[in-house]
């Protein structure tokens, strides 16, 4: 099945779910990953997937488990959609605390949205967009290019 991570943190509450420390509404689980409900939920069905292996930030997972963490999202998208009878999903992750990570373990959120929920797109999340010009677009569009 590939490489299993297990790099644990002792003072991190998602390692403890993984470790059985403490409990969870535990909804998938595979070799790398843990699928749970949220215990502060934005909405019914709200279930966190997580890497069982501690990393803090998304780009500090090694590729393949980014992959299998993924993966994990991808399966249950309609599942939690169906159980919920959710009219669509918000699916994202928060990247840093500046970026509102709260557990400083990866983690990505798959949310259950309702067409009277009154919640708006992702685009809300980040407050006022910046006023850029086509130039200091292009000028961030090379560096990220430039870099990857």
């Amino acid at each position: 099945m590939g490489r299993r991570w297990t790099a644990m943190s002792d003072d991190c509450i998602f390692c403890s779910i993984v470790a059985g420390e403490l409990p969870s509404h535990t909804v998938y689980e595979t070799e790398e990953t843990l699928a749970f409900l949220d215990a502060n939920p934005l909405a019914p069905g709200h279930v966190l997937v997580i890497p069982k292996a501690h990393h803090e930030r998304l780009d500090e997972l090694p590729e393949e488990l980014a992959s299998t963490v993924l993966e994990t999202l991808y399966q249950l998208v309609s599942p939690v959609e169906t159980a919920v009878e959710a009219d669509g999903t918000t699916v994202a992750f928060n990247n840093g605390s500046a970026a509102g990570q709260e557990v400083p373990h990866v983690h990505g959120h798959i949310i259950p949205r309702f067409e009277s929920d009154d919640g708006g797109p992702i685009h809300a999340v980040a407050g006022s967009p910046p006023n850029l010009s086509d130039d200091e677009l292009e000028t961030i569009a090379d560096t990220i290019a430039d870099r990857t």
